[in-house]
């Protein structure tokens, strides 16, 4: 595949003097980005005297005396870095033992989001994938019962199967569509009798809001109610993986409480587009949060002192709109430059689905894995610098399956980030043709 199959001169740039690694195709170039390698980038067959003399006089590929070629990494939102303001407030936060249910910061950030669903309480736990387990074992009282939830959520792909892990519940995969939801009627086909000894209990069903394998397709309310409807009429419990719930607010244009409302339990994160460091938050009534306290304690998310970071938290919520505006408008701006690449024999991509901050690239050509995609993207040519100049980037986006990338945006990428990472796509789009020929 020319495209990857290309070789390159792999160098190693430095403020004294330029140091020529080794030959290596591109599908063998290191992938890392990370500070200790953050002054490599890749030179095709061109004449390596010329280009030293170009670009060896303590600069880097036209970039400032220091400077390096800008990294994009629109893999998650979850690379957001606390801002001024939520270190501020960390450092100043008020404090107490949370074990003890002491901690004042703790408090205050479980009422207001308590307040935000229309739920009686809520309590904050270390991580998403705690909040999700901890609220599954807070209404499955028994081992054996089972939880409807769809065959693309994150509860089911990506969370170790926790609940059947720990708490011994039976997980019942319902297909999801492409837009995150799934067919009613297949749901409650799903749902067990309770008079056969055979079989597990029906006890949860779980919904993902944004969904994050769907491309961040926000669940239409009228489909979390029908589903609430057919959880009480069974006596079921209905759970909320609202990770990016603040997102799928956003796109709505509605209060989390819109939402909520429908269900009898919530988890979002506060890590991901919210942007604070650590923590996510379960919400439910008092008995739930109840049961939840206790199985926090023995999955060690009991903590001592965390009213530190969940200030960082506060600011989040605080910002939510400002920084939901930010993710959306560039996924928007994103995903309608790589369609504007006009007639791309590489890529397509689907604008009507982008509907927060989650774009999903699907590739064309069955010779280009996603893996191979992702690597070159993350490469810098000689001839791409100088075509490019000052907008060329290294641009980082997850492969999710094997024609398709995954890319996020979030509040530490900017406008110009977005129109260098088109332009990376359209280098590389024209690369691709190029050596087609």
């Amino acid at each position: 595949m020319a495209l990857l199959r290309n070789s390159v001169r792999l160098l190693t740039f430095k403020r004294s003097d330029i140091s020529i690694i080794n030959y290596y195709p591109f599908h063998e170039a290191v992938r890392t980005i990370s500070s200790s390698t953050r002054h490599t980038s890749l030179l095709t067959n061109k004449n390596v005297n010329e280009y030293t003399q170009k670009y060896h006089s303590g600069h880097l590929m036209h970039f400032e005396d220091g400077k390096d070629v800008r990294v994009v990494d629109m893999r998650s939102d979850v690379l957001t870095k606390p801002n001024k303001a939520m270190r501020k407030a960390m450092a100043e936060a008020e404090v107490g033992d949370d074990v003890f249910r002491e901690d004042p910061t703790i408090l205050k950030i479980e009422t207001k989001v308590a307040e935000m669903f229309g739920m009686e309480s809520a309590l904050f736990v270390p991580s998403g994938t705690m909040g999700n387990l901890i609220s599954i074992m807070a209404h499955c009282c028994n081992r054996g019962e089972e939880i409807i939830l769809g065959d693309q959520s994150h509860l089911f792909l990506f969370e170790q199967g926790g609940y059947a892990q720990v708490a011994g519940v039976h997980p019942m995969p319902v297909v999801n569509r492409k837009d995150g939801t799934f067919s009613i009627d297949e749901m409650k086909r799903k749902i067990r009798p309770i008079d056969d000894p055979h079989q597990p209990i029906t006890r949860v069903i779980s919904l993902e809001d944004t969904h994050n394998a769907c491309g961040g397709r926000v669940l239409p309310l009228a489909f979390i109610e029908e589903v609430s409807a057919v959880a009480k009429k069974h006596d079921l419990v209905l759970h909320m993986d609202g990770a990016r719930l603040m997102n799928a607010c956003y796109a709505l244009g509605c209060p989390p409480v819109d939402i909520t409302r429908h269900c009898d339990s919530v988890s979002m994160c506060l890590s991901k587009g919210l942007g604070a460091p650590i923590g996510s938050v379960i919400a439910g009534n008092k008995f739930f949060i109840e049961r939840a306290l206790r199985h926090r304690k023995v999955l060690g998310g009991g903590m001592r002192q965390p009213g530190i970071i969940a200030a960082a938290g506060l600011i989040a919520l605080s910002e939510s709109d400002m920084r939901m505006s930010h993710d959306h408008k560039l996924a928007k701006v994103f995903a309608e430059g790589i369609q504007a690449l006009g007639d791309n024999p590489l890529l397509e991509i689907d604008v009507t689905t982008v509907e927060s901050n989650i774009i999903m690239v699907n590739i064309k050509k069955s010779n280009i894995t996603a893996e191979m995609l992702t690597k070159r993207l993350r490469e810098v040519t000689v001839d791409e610098a100088q075509e490019l100049k000052n907008d060329v980037a290294k641009v980082v986006v997850g492969p999710w399956s094997v024609s398709s990338v995954r890319a996020v945006t979030h509040f530490d990428i900017s406008e110009t980030d977005i129109e260098n990472a088109i332009k990376k796509f359209a280098y590389v789009t024209k690369e691709y043709c190029q050596q087609s020929l």
